[in-house]
């Protein structure tokens, strides 16, 4: 290791120990703002260092973050998986929202996934599955930036109950902003019918969380919105948020 490395090493410390205290004051502070509020910090704070990521579940969060910041990055990750409709959704994103959707793909295609680690690795394990085609894109598509927006909500799952509406991302070194933690799904609703928010389609045929298509099945009435993902797996998260 070369004076020079140290000295990086030692400079990125500071700057991680700087956003930390940003974030603690921040999350204080915006605990009980609209996600307008937290979403024009955000911009302010980061500049064009803040990106958004995105599922084309539906453009909730597209619709919120390019309001406040036009041009906006949103990284979509193609796993090489996703519905038809799932495509289809960012395309018409890209006509519709002044943002900038970036593909991020995986290191492999789905073919060169199966050839190295055999075929249904989403069914042998779906979370090495997930790792490569979701969570190992998406830690190197965040580099460049300083902060990432996210749409997830507290009621969404136990394992998002405790999220704060600004947080340190520690796995990645960077902050976090999730404007809509606090949330309901009919806050959801109101908004992306007041606002002619697009959807996906798959969400009309009892699809009410979409992921890749091997590992997404119709969900009935009156179960958990979130049990059509990895069904019989005891999986509940892909690792992104995690």
């Amino acid at each position: 290791m070369t004076l020079v490395d140290v000295e990086i090493g030692l400079r990125q410390q500071r700057d991680a120990l700087d956003l930390q205290d940003i974030v603690e004051s921040a999350a204080r502070f915006l605990e009980d703002a609209s996600a307008i509020e937290i979403i024009r910090w955000a911009a302010a704070t980061f500049g064009d260092r803040l990106c958004l990521t995105a599922s084309m579940s539906d453009a909730l969060m597209i619709d919120l973050v390019s309001r406040v910041k036009p041009g906006v990055d949103v990284l979509f990750i193609d796993t090489g998986y996703h519905f038809a409709e799932t495509i289809g959704t960012r395309d018409a994103v890209r006509q519709v929202y002044d943002v900038n959707v970036i593909d991020v793909r995986p290191s492999r295609t789905v073919a060169e996934q199966e050839r190295d680690l055999g075929p249904r690795l989403f069914g042998r394990n779906p979370d090495l599955c997930c790792f490569l085609r979701k969570v190992e894109p998406l830690n190197r598509a965040l580099e460049p930036y300083l902060a990432w927006v996210s749409g997830i909500r507290r009621d969404e799952a136990s394992t998002r109950a405790g999220i704060k509406v600004v947080e340190w991302d520690a796995k990645r070194q960077m902050v976090k902003i999730n404007p809509i933690a606090r949330w309901t799904q009919d806050d959801v609703d109101n908004y992306m019918a007041d606002n002619g928010v697009l959807i996906n389609p798959l969400h009309y045929d009892d699809y009410p969380s979409i992921g890749c298509a091997p590992c997404t099945r119709q969900v009935a009435p009156g179960e958990d919105p979130r049990s059509g993902r990895w069904a019989g797996m005891g999986k509940t998260e892909c690792g992104i948020h995690t």
